[in-house]
């Protein structure tokens, strides 16, 4: 259905007040008010090609159907008094949407469900809020989960579709201090998190005085097209179907309301997780990443904290950026999805019992799977089965988001003290976000979804697996 934005106007108007309660472990309750414009939309700044472009069979995949939500927080800069970033902002989006046209523009499907654009030049949608406090006001709520995540984006009634409706929506909401947060949406057929990044980078720079991105756009979604004929020549474990799924949703439903919370991933923890990993030569594993390190961890307190059936297999699925894995790599500027998701495989009682090294193994072996031949079988798979939905039922999804310049988005006021997802709130959905913490240590913070009963144990099993001697123990009763 079409966004219907002009019998909104009314509504919004009525809307434009709002009381707010934020409660944070370090700072007592804030009670403000935001107070949100009309939403407009916002057209490329010039004329723009009008046409229908395919997007690729990577970024049709049924999984990604759905809307990123970021937010990037920003304190008062002397250097900009003066200067309105609501203005600043809106004037570089339309400057910008002319670079990346297709995203002012809807997306609408054609035969067996093809996602394509029709770039209209519509526009984004943008939003101008004001709220009555100061960012410090807050303390350490500036992490996510956001408890007011939903006043710094809002959604705007039935702008949130996939087909037909905005690609992005944009809010900006100035803070008495001289702060302010800019909250993004973008559809994720669009562009992965490289994809995104690459535009709202972009965008800081048009608000800085560029006349053109550093890094242009390109589009050339046919590098990603299903072969012809297509070919499944690899083996997808993430779309094997599962038994026992109602088993799986009841265990969810009888562990209590669902909450979020985050962990945070520091030097010490880390080194912790190292200690646990021994080579050959009884050495610290430096082979392994952080990534895997962290995932093994989580994946094992998560299984521990649902209180899984041993006999369970069990699935991780690592979201991997391939761009680097071609031959030749994907080109620079390519914003569009160039992710897939091989899926590590166990039993509950190996996850475990099973040294931890067995298990990062594991998931590093997942990982190394994501070859260019298993992206063109992924496109092909898209085709042939039409385009299934990953499988969901004892299954976690990790997507590794640091090291991606979330927090290297600058529009005139330097970086921002946060960039990243603005909420963590999907069970099975593990997203590690670059983060540092109030005592200035850079590490990995992770939000996590689970039900209430369910996140107290996982926090115990968290703190127990970290306070594990430095020594060659594992977890469960092997020894490496």
């Amino acid at each position: 259905m079409p966004f219907p934005f002009c019998s909104l106007s009314s509504y919004f108007l009525s809307q434009m007040h709002n009381m707010v309660l934020v409660s944070s472990s370090s700072s007592p309750s804030v009670v403000f008010r935001v107070k949100r414009y009309q939403p407009e939309l916002v057209a490329p700044a010039t004329p723009t090609p009008q046409e229908v472009k395919l997007l690729s069979d990577i970024d049709d995949q049924e999984v990604l159907r759905f809307h990123i939500h970021n937010i990037y927080i920003y304190r008062h800069n002397p250097s900009m008094e003066g200067k309105d970033p609501v203005k600043v902002i809106r004037d570089a989006l339309s400057r910008t949407l002319v670079f990346y046209y297709p995203f002012a523009g809807r997306l609408r499907e054609g035969h067996g469900r093809k996602l394509m654009v029709d770039c209209t030049a519509e526009g984004v949608l943008f939003i101008e809020a004001d709220a009555d406090v100061t960012l410090d006001q807050f303390g350490e709520a500036l992490e996510t989960p956001f408890p007011f995540s939903k006043e710094l984006l809002y959604n705007v009634p039935g702008s949130d579709g996939i087909v037909g409706c905005p690609l992005l929506l944009i809010q900006v909401t100035r803070f008495k201090c001289g702060g302010f947060t800019l909250g993004i949406r973008v559809n994720h057929t669009m562009c992965d998190g490289t994809g995104f990044t690459q535009f709202t980078i972009a965008l800081g720079e048009m608000a800085r005085g560029a006349h053109q991105p550093s890094v242009l756009p390109i589009w050339q979604r046919d590098l990603l097209s299903a072969r012809n004929p297509p070919r499944i020549t690899c083996n997808h474990r993430e779309f094997e179907q599962v038994e026992d799924i109602k088993e799986w949703e009841t265990i969810i439903s009888c562990n209590g309301n669902m909450i979020t919370r985050s962990f945070f991933f520091g030097p010490t923890e880390i080194a912790s997780l190292r200690c646990l990993v021994l080579n050959n030569n009884h050495q610290l594993g430096e082979e392994y990443t952080r990534f895997e390190l962290i995932t093994a961890c989580l994946w094992y307190c998560l299984a521990k904290a649902l209180q899984l059936s041993p006999e369970k297999q069990v699935r991780l699925c690592c979201a991997v950026n391939g761009r680097e894995r071609f031959n030749p790599p994907m080109p620079i500027g390519y914003y569009g999805n160039v992710i897939s998701s091989p899926a590590a495989v166990i039993t509950v009682k190996n996850l475990c019992e099973d040294p931890f090294e067995c298990v990062v193994k594991l998931i590093k072996k997942a990982k190394a799977e994501a070859t260019e031949e298993y992206m063109r079988s992924l496109a092909d798979l898209m085709v042939i089965k039409g385009r299934p939905i990953n499988t969901r039922a004892w299954s976690f999804l990790v997507s590794k988001l640091t090291r991606i310049g979330f927090r290297k988005v600058d529009f005139g006021w330097g970086d921002p003290v946060y960039g990243g997802p603005i909420v963590g709130n999907i069970f099975g959905e593990l997203y590690l976000n670059d983060y540092e913490n109030a005592n200035g240590e850079e590490g990995v913070l992770v939000p996590i979804y689970l039900p209430a009963n369910a996140m107290g144990r996982f926090a115990k099993e968290f703190d127990d697996f970290l306070r594990k001697p430095n020594q060659p123990t594992i977890i469960g009763r092997s020894k490496i």
